[in-house]
């Protein structure tokens, strides 16, 4: 089978590799659509050492089951491999079990490739009609998704003012979350201006560049990090009002920037966000599903074959696009396991 190989810091070759047996309770997947997410760049710079190469990169995906009684299903595969009887996850926190694996770390390879195996029940259902490369968004929208539900739990006031800080995949979904689940203001702070450009076809949400734009002190009632660097979090500390929340999702190196003495006397709530619950992941399928999350015109689509030049761009900063999705594009009915 083809797949995308990360080989070392800023290499990515298209390569011919044996495909891959399930394991008891697995199944094959035969991958349409797969998105490249900040995390695949992060390995791709060599910044990871959790995903040593050579090693397929790769988790959210979407295609077609390939062995097994629902052959030919097409489904949404939610990454995040935990064993089910872990009292973390029986407790309805499985992302946070300490048993999580997700597909993309040893000893899981990713689905940069035209197959992946992963636990049947990981696979969700796509529903008729939703394009596999829609569907293939859920796993990132379910991030945003858990980000956005926390936070406004923490909250726990109607229709707040937001800002997102970073315009990539996470924050422009966790702004279309925030419009869907009925904020007031939603602006979105990011310094590329194709970026801001694509905020412009959304209704409700704002971009500006916060280099330039100063919102002021105490401007926001709920603000989603989703860079995660030292500036980030010193201007959330200050925009943020007193008794507001701060969710921290993005997990660039490094952890200062925030304002302790402002946190404590103001009683700001500060929340890590990692992943999502599976009911999190349902209810992002389901949000892009039934449209609405808008007509994700932020979406970029290339060949598997593509996928060197890809990284290569969007290291290079030259892509607007907040997701690029790479797509197999297999027929239904063709399951050639061939390698």
């Amino acid at each position: 089978m083809r797949a995308l190989v990360y080989t070392g810091p800023n290499q990515m070759v298209l390569r011919e590799q044996p495909v891959p047996v399930p394991a008891a309770g697995e199944v094959l997947v035969r991958v349409s659509d797969v998105g490249i997410c900040g995390s695949d760049m992060h390995a791709y710079h060599g910044h990871d050492d959790r995903r040593p190469p050579p090693l397929v990169l790769g988790h959210e995906a979407a295609g077609f089951v390939a062995s097994g009684p629902r052959e030919g299903e097409r489904v949404a595969i939610n990454p995040l491999v935990v064993d089910p009887d872990c009292p973390v996850a029986l407790a309805g926190r499985p992302h946070l079990s300490p048993t999580r694996a997700i597909i993309s770390m040893p000893p899981r390879p990713g689905a940069f490739a035209e197959y992946v195996t992963i636990p049947e029940r990981n696979l969700l259902p796509v529903p008729e009609g939703m394009r596999l490369r829609d569907a293939a968004l859920s796993e990132p929208v379910a991030v945003s998704w858990h980000a956005m539900r926390i936070g406004l739990e923490r909250l726990g006031a109607p229709r707040p003012r937001v800002l997102v800080q970073g315009g990539g995949a996470i924050g422009l979904g966790a702004a279309l979350v925030a419009r869907h689940m009925g904020a007031e203001i939603i602006d979105v702070a990011e310094p590329h201006p194709g970026r801001r450009a694509l905020l412009e076809a959304e209704p409700g949400i704002t971009g500006f560049d916060p280099s330039a734009n100063d919102p002021g002190e105490s401007a926001y009632d709920l603000i989603i990090d989703a860079v995660g660097a030292a500036a980030t979090r010193q201007a959330a500390s200050r925009l943020v009002r007193p008794g507001g929340v701060i969710v921290h999702v993005g997990l660039l190196p490094g952890h200062e920037g925030y304002d302790i003495r402002r946190i404590t006397l103001q009683e700001i709530t500060i929340t890590g966000s990692y992943c999502y619950t599976p009911a999190d992941f349902a209810a992002a399928l389901d949000a892009l599903d039934k449209g609405h999350l808008g007509k994700l015109g932020w979406v970029s689509t290339r060949p598997l074959d593509g996928g060197p030049k890809a990284f290569a761009d969007l290291d290079a900063g030259v892509v607007s696009s907040a997701k690029i999705i790479l797509s197999l594009a297999p027929a239904p009915d063709c399951f050639s396991t061939e390698n």
